[in-house]
């Protein structure tokens, strides 16, 4: 352990398997990364080279202000005029910031990307003459006694990220899947300190949103014969690496068991001052069940944490949301929630709100306009209720939610618009 620990904080590269090192850079005293993620060990910016009988490849480089000390440790293992292949699995700025220099520096090496990244490429280098090839799963290069694969695995998390896999050696160069933020010179999984809860917050913040994706890409990933997982943060998975595909497995599977018993989902949640928004809330759920074929769940978001109904969102088929209007905005248990929803998939589910006022009533709009800014559907405009609300308004209420049931069912008439209610 001591040996890993010296090799890893020299500006030497770091062997890993034969043939490939670690060449990449150590940020131990980052606490941010991308402004939402906290990073309480710091980071790593992770590349490697590969080294053929007919060339070296680099894959992977790293924050633009960490170069020199990539450069040194690239230049330690290789030479520049025996770089043939340079691979960016994602071309984040944290993995792509020593690339321009690279390029110059190697100008006779091709440059890999997958067929999605182009315009992110060129978003990146404006106006430079690029010489590079873009691959898709299926395509390899061939580097003598070295043959690297390429696997799509889109929105993991850009639209850009691929992995590559060395055949010969067994090692998937993952991008950021497996990956973490937690800097320890020590490089290896098996040396390390305990990175547990950071492999599983990374997987929660950067990951969850794109669960599908996940598990189209461990479709791809779990048949390969793994010996070591190197992804382009924290430590390298030397040390049973299936786990770690079993982890991801685990975690993108449903979180809850569906009771519903093939029933569509609508969970209501609700914060009431005095009582009105209660009764509103109450009156849809009503109205959702009346029409059947929905399961409803109701529950007050008043004074408790959120975190523990994301779960509950993730698994439903629709949400809606009430909030009484103060100050002329809604309340903050309902931002909290709506806050909380960008680490999950809600795309298409189908969205609804509601809520009293006193004088202007504008929390109703806010958060239907939010739900939509979260890609949620909101086929039925929510309903307003000024204080104490009437028969009436308890009854569109109830009308909501019928409507909300008949959308999630596929029971809604087609309705023939008439061009004025459009003026």
């Amino acid at each position: 352990m001591a040996q890993a620990a010296a090799a890893a904080i020299t500006d030497l590269g770091v062997a890993i398997a034969p043939s490939v090192h670690w060449i990449g850079a150590l940020d131990p005293g980052l606490r941010s990364f991308d402004i939402i993620l906290k990073t309480a060990n710091g980071t790593t910016y992770n590349s490697y080279v590969v080294r053929g009988s007919a060339g070296v490849a680099v894959i992977d480089t790293v924050k633009e202000n960490f170069s020199a000390t990539f450069f040194r440790r690239l230049e330690s293992v290789a030479r520049y005029d025996e770089i043939r292949a340079i691979v960016l699995n994602h071309l984040e700025p944290d993995h792509s910031g020593a690339l321009p220099e690279l390029l110059k520096r190697a100008p006779q090496a091709q440059l890999y990307i997958s067929s999605r990244a182009q315009p992110m490429l060129k978003g990146l280098l404006h106006g430079e003459q690029l010489n590079y090839m873009p691959v898709t799963t299926g395509d390899a290069v061939d580097l003598g006694d070295r043959t690297l694969h390429f696997l799509q695995t889109p929105y993991l998390h850009w639209p850009d990220t691929q992995c590559t896999f060395l055949e010969e050696e067994g090692i998937l160069f993952s991008g950021d899947v497996f990956g973490c933020h937690f800097c320890d010179a020590r490089l290896f999984n098996d040396a390390v300190g305990d990175f547990r809860f950071s492999f599983e917050y990374y997987y929660a913040h950067i990951m969850r949103p794109f669960r599908a994706h996940v598990l189209e890409a461990l479709e791809q990933i779990e048949p390969l014969p793994l010996k070591l997982i190197a992804p382009a943060h924290g430590p390298v998975l030397r040390d049973a690496p299936e786990r770690y595909v079993v982890r991801y497995r685990e975690l993108s599977a449903s979180k809850l068991k569906n009771e519903a018993a093939g029933e569509k989902t609508l969970v209501v949640f609700y914060v009431s001052a005095y009582g009105s928004t209660r009764a509103m809330a109450e009156a849809l759920a009503a109205g959702a069940e009346e029409a059947g074929g929905v399961r409803v769940s109701l529950y007050d978001i008043e004074g408790g944490e959120v975190s523990p109904f994301v779960d509950l969102i993730e698994e439903a088929d629709a949400l809606a949301i009430g909030s009484p209007t103060i100050n002329g905005d809604a309340v903050k248990p309902v931002w909290d929630l709506l806050s909380s929803l960008t680490a999950v998939n809600v795309r298409g589910k189908i969205g609804a709100a509601f809520g009293s006022y006193g004088w202007t009533g504008e929390a109703m709009q806010m958060v239907e306009d939010r739900l939509r800014g979260l890609k949620l559907r909101v086929p039925v405009r929510g309903v307003r209720a000024r204080l104490i609300p009437t028969v009436e308004e308890l009854a569109n209420c109830r009308v909501l939610g019928e409507q909300l049931a008949l959308h999630l069912t596929g029971r809604v008439e087609n309705r023939i618009i008439d061009m004025a209610e459009l003026a």
